[in-house]
């Protein structure tokens, strides 16, 4: 038997550490971008709502530019995104505490916001290491 299981299952983790962080990092970068949708008020002219609109999709262009350094090269995009994600959560907990006082919103916004990009940046490394031949763990 030329392949074997142990070769088909190194390819099936191969290319789930290879889509995973692209898919989970599209999926993210979506949500986010869902945010700036607010920017259309009623009382502004279309071109104020348009600047405002592509104010707030900087976070989103910048994420994506991200996303395609780390298409190329994996483990710089997973070290970008996981301290990404490290270096938002302490402001997406206080902004988001500071405006409700409750601790449960302020976790919730990091789990939603900050969380799936550190996830990105971890399944980057994974797959940089796994492609190198490298043990994960």
């Amino acid at each position: 038997m030329a392949g074997g299981p142990d070769t088909e299952i190194m390819k099936t983790t191969c290319k789930f550490l290879y889509w995973a962080p692209r898919s989970l990092c599209i999926l993210a970068i979506a949500f986010i971008s869902m945010f700036a949708a607010d920017s259309f008020e009623t009382g502004q002219s279309i071109g104020q709502q348009l600047a405002a609109f592509a104010i707030q999709l900087i976070p989103s262009f910048v994420l994506l530019a991200m996303l395609l350094v780390s298409w190329k090269w994996e483990l710089l995009g997973g070290i970008l995104f996981t301290a990404t994600g490290l270096g938002f959560s302490p402001f997406i907990y206080m902004l988001n505490f500071r405006r409700s006082h409750s601790v449960w919103q302020g976790i919730t916004a990091i789990l939603m916001v900050t969380i799936p990009f550190m996830l990105v940046g971890l399944l980057f490394i994974a797959g940089y290491y796994r492609k190198k031949g490298r043990p994960i763990a």
